[in-house]
């Protein structure tokens, strides 16, 4: 894996990054301030794929941007075509995992000509507040109003947050407490998990939940205009992201696939083999859509008798 800068469409330095491996390309729109780290099964010679990625503003050496209001969903779409264009990738595979799922659905959304297939794993397409604990019994309205009140007091104590959580020790032992708390559950490496928590708690807390509470009005998304094939994974246990919202948003697509997985919010740690397994089919999946399309234009430009 290599990191390397972009420049954004409004000038904002972004860190991206990319695997060395053979394979087609897929861009990766991940969860807030997350890393490679906790993607394992994308970071292996042998994935079978090219990812794509990038640090979202103000996170892992990305620069904060000069308008700190500019970290909007239509900002972290934006930065997703930079690191395409950088690339020099015109079409291609995104998947979403997180918060990411809202901006891989919004790339689709809005630039169907970028994106030849759609994988959606552990995230809403919108509403995102709105889909936190969606395992309580308690209205959709009731919840949102407690996650957005816990996300500004958090914000509020972020300064204070920052250096108590630098402190905490984090090690195979308390990854594995962490595997057994409900929030995670067991079925990653340890290892991993501890590597991937670390650089969590390390990050500015305050910055942190002001990228997420800048996406907390996007309203739930309607899919139905999207037409490349679909591959949702929802995690079964998710406290973060209702599963059941994602799969009804792709219920009335034609090329849709839904797989629930016995995991947590957490599945690239968890079920690093259905991510890859359900990858490899999107990949051959569209490259069956984009040969037949390839044949009709062939068939539709042939003169007729």
């Amino acid at each position: 894996m290599r990191e390397y800068q972009v420049r954004a469409a409004d000038g904002t330095r972004i860190v991206g990054w990319q695997t060395e491996s053979e394979g087609p390309v897929v861009l990766l729109c991940a969860g807030l301030g997350t890393f490679p780290e906790a993607w394992p099964a994308f970071l292996l010679p042998s994935s079978g794929v090219r990812v794509l990625s990038w640090y979202h503003r103000g996170t892992m050496g990305s620069d904060r941007p000069a308008d700190e209001s500019r970290i909007t969903l239509a900002d972290h779409v934006a930065d997703a075509l930079a690191v395409l264009d950088d690339a020099g990738v015109q079409r291609c595979v995104v998947m979403g995992w997180s918060t990411g799922v809202m901006v891989a659905a919004e790339l689709t959304l809005r630039h169907p000509d970028r994106v030849s297939g759609l994988l959606l794993a552990g995230g809403v397409p919108g509403d995102l507040f709105g889909a936190v604990l969606g395992v309580l019994p308690l209205p959709a309205p009731i919840r949102r109003r407690l996650v957005v009140g816990g996300a500004l007091a958090v914000r509020a104590a972020g300064p204070l947050l920052d250096p108590l959580l630098r402190l905490l020790p984090v090690n195979r032992l308390t990854a594995t407490a962490l595997q057994r708390s409900g929030f995670m559950l067991p079925g990653a490496d340890p290892g991993d998990v501890a590597r991937a928590v670390r650089r969590f708690l390390s990050r500015d807390w305050r910055w942190y939940l002001t990228l997420a509470l800048a996406l907390a009005e996007v309203p739930e998304r309607d899919l139905a205009g999207i037409g490349c094939p679909v591959t949702v994974l929802a995690a079964r246990y998710d406290a973060v992201a209702d599963p059941r919202r994602t799969a009804r948003s792709v219920a009335c697509l034609p090329q849709a696939r839904v797989r629930v997985v016995p995991t947590s919010h957490f599945v690239p740690l968890e079920a690093p083999r259905a991510i890859a397994e359900e990858l490899t089919a999107l990949v051959a999946r569209v490259a069956a859509v984009e040969q037949a399309r390839g044949d009709l234009l062939t068939e539709d430009s042939r003169p007729r008798a």
